[in-house]
């Protein structure tokens, strides 16, 4: 069954144009399934069925992984099965009849307005430098996270950009997200200086062609290195609570709900396919509602 999962995962890479960290995961996944399904029936298509399914989830389940963790490789097996039906592998799918768990509804974490101002303050340059002698990559931290914070994007996504990807002048970012899919972000004054800052001081040339932001090697900072370099800065804000990249993102998001924008426009600049999954920013504390309420509403007797 193995070559047949390499031509899937080659399937999802040339004719449905997936990222290479979702290949990556179901290729994970996929090869953890194979290897359970040659040990209890054997590794071929005729040996797939709703009894090996049914045990395959309750193995996994077994393990006590997250809900959302145990969804992905659910979903990962049942993409393969209907890919094995279409190419005739498999006549019926195994999946029929069998009931998957909800995913679990969680709120993102955010940062508060008041916290994105304390990562601010004890992460700018000028104040890093006089502790820890670090000029250059105090600028380009702080640019990274002034990114982040004013345009939404991933970790992935800020490690990818190329110098040519950002307009200076017209405040915009070409970025390339999951599945490939282009989108042009906008980017704030804050994060335009920060950035240019940055780029002053960084070692020439400055080609079009050339990676935005550096590690210590001059060669492309990588999302692993993006994730360090914020741990580091909630350290230096004395952050009690985790804080990463992927939180930056969400309060992206959320400070832009609440501050009147559309949920349509909030799902274009994060680059999500389904306006249902932006939704999850709508969750404004039940205190803001009521505080809009009373200064909006003519009898909120206020």
């Amino acid at each position: 069954m193995r070559p047949l999962v390499d031509r899937f995962l080659l399937h999802l890479k040339a004719q449905r144009n997936f990222a290479r960290n979702t290949i990556k995961a179901y290729q994970f996944d996929l090869s953890e399934f194979v290897s359970y399904a040659a040990a209890n029936k054997g590794a071929s298509p005729e040996n797939l069925d709703r009894p090996l399914m049914r045990g395959y989830i309750a193995s996994i389940s077994d393990r006590n992984v997250s809900r959302n963790t145990l969804l992905r490789k659910i979903s990962a097996v049942r993409s393969f099965m209907r890919y094995l039906r279409e190419t005739g592998q498999l006549e019926t799918d195994p999946f029929d009849l069998i009931t998957i768990p909800k995913k679990e509804k969680r709120l993102p974490r955010f940062l508060t307005e008041g916290e994105v101002g304390r990562l601010q303050d004890h992460n700018r340059p000028e104040e890093v430098n006089a502790r820890e002698k670090s000029y250059f990559f105090s600028l380009r931290d702080y640019a990274l996270f002034e990114l982040l914070y004013s345009s939404g994007l991933r970790r992935s996504e800020a490690a990818g950009l190329n110098i040519g990807d950002l307009d200076l002048y017209s405040g915009f970012a070409r970025v390339l997200g999951k599945g490939s899919r282009e989108r042009l972000v906008p980017v704030g004054e804050k994060a335009l200086n920060a950035i240019r800052e940055y780029l002053a001081g960084r070692p020439r040339p400055l080609a079009h062609g050339l990676p935005l932001f550096l590690n210590h090697k001059n060669t492309r900072l990588t999302g692993t290195g993006i994730a360090l370099i914020f741990r580091k800065m909630a350290k230096r804000a004395r952050f009690a609570r985790p804080m990463n990249p992927h939180s930056v993102r969400h309060s992206f998001a959320t400070h832009l709900l609440d501050h009147g924008c559309d949920l349509k426009s909030v799902q274009e600049m994060l680059g999500h396919k389904n306006l249902q999954t932006t939704e999850i920013y709508t969750h404004v504390s039940l205190e803001r509602l009521k505080e809009v309420y009373d200064k909006a509403h003519p009898r909120s007797g206020k």
